[in-house]
């Protein structure tokens, strides 16, 4: 969920559980959060158990935060418990390791949620224990238990992508009206609205001018999603578009994939039916998704630089090391339902062939794939 409220009412609420924790014992945070939950001990040791709970290993993205987070915590001098969800994508694997990070006594847990409707209970268990709870990538939802978000824009990268979908259009066929396809994400995971929204917030005035028609007559999201985030359930839904929508010689002149996994599943399946390859979105800057672009293949995709969200965060849990208050930069836009909680949003970049050098300059892994 992604709403805008009024920040008044929860700096009033912020100041007072701070005046009364500071009466209390003194050694709370000060600043708005905006949470109901106790506010946790001010500051601990540098040697201290930080938890980092991710999903399971379904993008290139992932693994390398696992990377990140295990060598950036040691070398800060932190202990590290990194765990990934089991291959299944089960959030019970997920809701057990966050309550091992508990016992353990982490004082800080990262939780990029495998289903973010179903660790409140944990992300419960993590306050009592005095733990801080930093929702990573994807809001956790439906508690009040979550002390930050921090995530790159998420509602923006839908935008981009929904931009990115028109402006290709128009690049192959300058004329309308062009038909088009709509996937987004799992449903289990809260940012697959999130992104499908922003784009949606492109795409349907399009699609009320008649300038954009959905062929398949699909727009809604419990239609267009992809459970798991799986290609094979994306090029299979593409397969049964092909052939109920597009027999004969009609095309379908782009589709919305919501990351470069779905893009190159949709790509496999138009080629597989001898059709000619649409205009197709993605996120992630996935290494074989940046060869597609370069080969004039698949369009577009979104540069979330996994080293700078993996920095950030870490920057974070320092300044709570040193009893600091994190910095946020927003804290009216991300409702999970039972708070707005307070956020570090990073801007994404969109990605075509025509800029892909400039956005993976300082990239030593993508950069040579431009040239």
């Amino acid at each position: 969920m992604r709403t805008v409220l009024t920040k008044g009412l929860l700096v009033g609420a912020a100041a007072l559980m701070t005046m009364t924790a500071l009466t209390a014992c003194g050694s709370e945070r000060d600043g708005d959060t905006g949470s109901d939950s106790a506010a946790p001990e001010k500051g601990f040791a540098q040697n201290s158990l930080i938890g980092v709970a991710l999903p399971a290993k379904t993008s290139e993205n992932w693994v390398l935060a696992g990377d990140l987070f295990t060598k950036g915590l040691k070398d800060a001098g932190f202990q590290a418990d990194v765990q990934y969800a089991g291959a299944s994508t089960t959030v019970a694997d997920q809701q057990a390791q966050i309550t091992a990070m508990v016992t353990k006594g982490a004082k800080v847990i990262v939780i990029g949620a495998t289903d973010a409707a179903q660790l409140s209970t944990q992300v419960a268990q993590a306050k009592e224990s005095g733990a801080v709870v930093v929702a990573y990538d994807r809001l956790i939802t439906n508690t009040k238990d979550v002390d930050y978000y921090i995530a790159f824009d998420n509602f923006k990268v839908g935008e981009l992508q929904g931009q990115a979908l028109l402006d290709g259009m128009k690049e192959k066929k300058p004329n309308g009206p062009w038909t088009i396809e709509l996937f987004s994400g799992s449903p289990d995971d809260n940012n697959s609205k999130v992104f499908f929204d922003g784009a949606m917030s492109v795409l349907q005035p399009a699609i009320d001018k008649g300038d954009v028609v959905v062929g398949s007559k699909q727009t809604d999201i419990k239609q267009t999603a992809t459970q798991g985030w799986k290609a094979e359930n994306a090029q299979s839904r593409m397969d049964s578009l092909l052939t109920s929508a597009y027999s004969g010689d009609k095309k379908v002149d782009g589709v919305l994939s919501p990351n470069d996994t779905l893009a190159r599943a949709i790509i496999t399946s138009v080629k597989g039916a001898g059709k000619p390859i649409p205009v197709v979105t993605g996120q992630d800057s996935e290494v074989e998704s940046v060869k597609s672009i370069m080969k004039g293949e698949q369009y577009s995709t979104i540069n979330k630089d996994t080293r700078k969200l993996v920095a950030e965060t870490l920057t974070m849990v320092k300044s709570l090391q040193a009893g600091q208050e994190p910095t946020v930069n927003d804290t009216d836009s991300y409702d999970n339902g039972e708070k707005v909680v307070p956020s570090y949003l990073l801007p994404p970049v969109i990605v075509t062939k025509e800029n892909a050098a400039e956005a993976y300059a300082n990239d030593p892994t993508l950069a040579p794939l431009t040239k």
